[in-house]
């Protein structure tokens, strides 16, 4: 099994080549990737299924030891690499084939570099390992994300994506330096003896580090700008996958390099995650541009992430490993959805974009009937983004839930009185998303066409669909099939706490029961049927009993005549309400037309609080030093020979 993974990363590296040698031609490639993929996929659930949970392996390279180790952890978060890069690459096949970009072999090799070294970042065993992979993953992200560098924007967005992922970096080296104290391999860092302050100090730079790859508040600005500027099956592999190496490095850390774990380090993670969450969907809700609304909703999803691996180190710090397991299996749980739903929705955007050249929801609408096949597709991961059961999405944050139901338990009045606070907020987040989704949906794909360029738009091709589909397969299975898929967890949770959900989960496949069945269970095979059974006695109903006894008749137009899009909803008007109940979150630009125009047109910009009043001042104090250090440089010689002669003077002062 290891060797099948290693031999797909090895596949990976060399198809990275091979696309630059076929040039135009490289999107050849992608059916292989698509396999190396499916073997990552298959030898990591082969792994989970096995007794075997370490396979520790060690080589040189360049003079270093490097250390790999594929434990249980790596093995969920490689599953889940291995399954979404499946569909990604399928999708790859057919979507290159029509948009190549600028240069089009040197996007199929920064491709190919990025999938390995996200493999490699969760196989290290060591600091230099996980840090030289997650470099190149850095980087090659990087270089995916500005593959259209002539377009300004785009290259504004990808320098903020790469400062920030760099000084996440920075906070992440810091991190390692602490716990090994000059020993830079993972087993040395696990029987390191910490005080309470180093611990805390450690883990609270790799919380900076991991957060900021991560897109937690305020290190989330690089998001809605580097998604939109990537193509979209870029933006699928880092949302749907590259934001959960950043997960999986906070788990590594916070529960298994370090000695001890703090009450209050949960808690910061959890009032982290849950403004993640509730911000992501507040800007998702008002948005108007796909992909950015898309990105805003990653930043959502990776908050509900946090809010559960805040809550496993409450309860773990406090020796509730059995409730802090229950957390972890959902954190590790969405994780794995989100990877599927997200994915296969910036693959339809994809699809769309090629389809109408817009990614402007007020220049949308109407798609379901050209792109029928898209549109069902769309369904299934806006009905799982959305938490509608019995979908994915609804598994995973109702296992959360429950966890929020067993937090009266905890010795902590402070946690007790915070901790009913956030699973409001949660609540609340979930229901903003369902919000959204309706948006996205149904702006995109319902009512009349806004444009009429898009009467001629074209469905997906054979390999988009396969792509699609297999991410919406994942959806569906792992909605209507939970106990399986927490069985699989549970090996990663006793890896993690010592216990684990399965003993409970696993007693009837047909319910998914977190604690005890007195208490809760869920059945989405149960609920599957009930819903079956409603639509086929509605549709019975209607076809044999009334059908003949309903007389149809033109609708009462109140005096209009034929409907428009024009009439219809838009992405603005579905953001209103929020906008206006919530206006001092926002920071809202209005453009008011001349009432007395004969076609006026309104104009409303929302950009971030957080983006004016903190990355704004820098980028003026940047400039600033940046302009009088740039003085500097007049291109006399005197004056260069007078630096040279200062700094000599100021040297031999500090040496004495």
């Amino acid at each position: 099994m290891v060797l099948l993974i290693l031999g797909a990363v090895a596949l990976w590296l060399l198809l990275s080549l091979f696309a630059l040698l076929l040039r135009e031609r490289f999107y050849f490639v992608f059916p292989l990737s698509a396999a190396g993929s499916l073997c990552i996929f298959a030898g990591s659930v082969w792994a989970l299924s096995k007794s075997q949970a370490e396979i520790p392996l060690a080589f040189y390279l360049s003079g270093f030891l490097l250390h790999l180790r594929l434990d249980a952890l790596a093995s969920v978060f490689l599953a889940l690499l291995g399954a979404s890069s499946f569909g990604i690459s399928l999708y790859c096949l057919g979507y290159f084939r029509r948009t190549q970009g600028a240069n089009p072999s040197l996007l199929g090799f920064w491709y190919h570099l990025f999938l390995p070294a996200m493999a490699l970042v969760l196989l290290a065993d060591d600091a230099y390992a996980f840090m030289m992979s997650w470099e190149i993953m850095a980087l090659s992200s990087y270089f995916l994300v500005v593959t259209d560098h002539r377009i300004t924007v785009i290259r504004k967005a990808g320098f903020l994506y790469l400062l920030i992922a760099h000084l996440g970096a920075f906070a992440i080296l810091l991190s390692f330096a602490i716990l090994g104290k000059g020993d830079w391999s993972f087993a040395a860092m696990r029987q390191m003896d910490h005080s309470a302050g180093a611990a805390s100090m450690a883990f609270l730079l790799s919380l900076l580090g991991f957060g900021a790859k991560a897109g937690v508040l305020p290190f989330h600005v690089w998001l809605p700008e580097a998604h939109p500027a990537a193509p979209s099956p870029v933006s699928a592999l880092m949302s749907g996958v590259m934001l959960k190496t950043a997960v999986y490095g906070m788990m590594r850390v916070g529960f298994d390099l370090l000695p001890l774990q703090l009450w209050w380090w949960g808690a910061i993670v959890l009032g982290l995650g849950l403004l993640a969450a509730l911000f992501g969907v507040l800007f998702g809700a008002v948005e108007t541009d796909m992909k950015r609304l898309l990105a805003y909703s990653s930043i959502e999803n990776i908050g509900i992430l946090l809010v559960g691996l805040g809550l496993g180190l409450i309860f773990f710090s406090f020796g509730m490993a059995p409730i802090a397991a229950l957390a972890l299996t959902a954190a590790l749980y969405h994780a794995i959805n989100h990877s599927l739903f997200k994915s296969l929705l910036f693959l339809a955007t994809g699809s769309v974009l090629h389809a109408t050249s817009e990614r402007n929801l007020g220049k949308l609408g109407g798609l379901v009937h050209p792109m029928p096949k898209v549109a069902l597709l769309t369904l299934v991961g806006v009905l799982a983004l959305a938490g509608l059961p019995p979908l994915n999405g609804f598994a995973s944050e109702w296992l959360l839930l429950q966890t929020f139901l067993l937090t009266p338990s905890l010795p902590n009045s402070f946690l007790n009185m915070l901790i009913p606070v956030a699973a409001g907020g949660l609540v609340l987040a979930s229901a903003l998303a369902a919000y959204v989704m309706v948006k996205f949906y149904g702006v995109v794909f319902l009512g009349q066409p806004r444009e009429e360029k898009l009467k001629t738009a074209h469905d997906a091709d054979l390999w988009e669909r396969l792509g699609m589909g297999w991410l919406a397969a994942g959806c569906i299975l792992l909605g209507i099939l939970p106990v399986p898929a927490v069985l699989i967890l549970d090996k990663a949770t006793k890896l993690l706490v010592g216990v684990g959900i399965g003993q409970t989960a696993g007693k009837s496949f047909f319910f998914l029961t977190p604690i005890a069945s007195e208490r809760a269970s869920y059945s989405p095979l149960f609920f599957l049927l009930v819903v079956l059974a409603v639509v086929i006695l509605t549709f019975v109903a209607v076809r044999f009993f009334y059908h003949g006894r309903v007389h149809r008749a033109p609708a009462w137009d109140c005096g209009f005549g034929v409907l428009t899009p024009r009439m219809e909803d838009t992405a603005e008007g579905f953001g209103q309400p929020i906008r206006q109940i919530l206006e001092p979150v926002f920071s809202i630009e209005r453009q008011t037309p001349d009432p007395f125009s004969e076609k006026p047109r309104y104009h409303i910009q929302v950009e971030d609080r957080l983006w004016t009043l903190l990355y704004r001042p820098i980028v003026r104090v940047t400039e600033w030093v940046a302009a009088r250090i740039a003085m500097m440089q007049h291109g006399r010689i005197y004056g260069y020979l007078l630096y040279m002669f200062a700094t000599l003077l100021l040297l031999l002062f500090l040496a004495r």
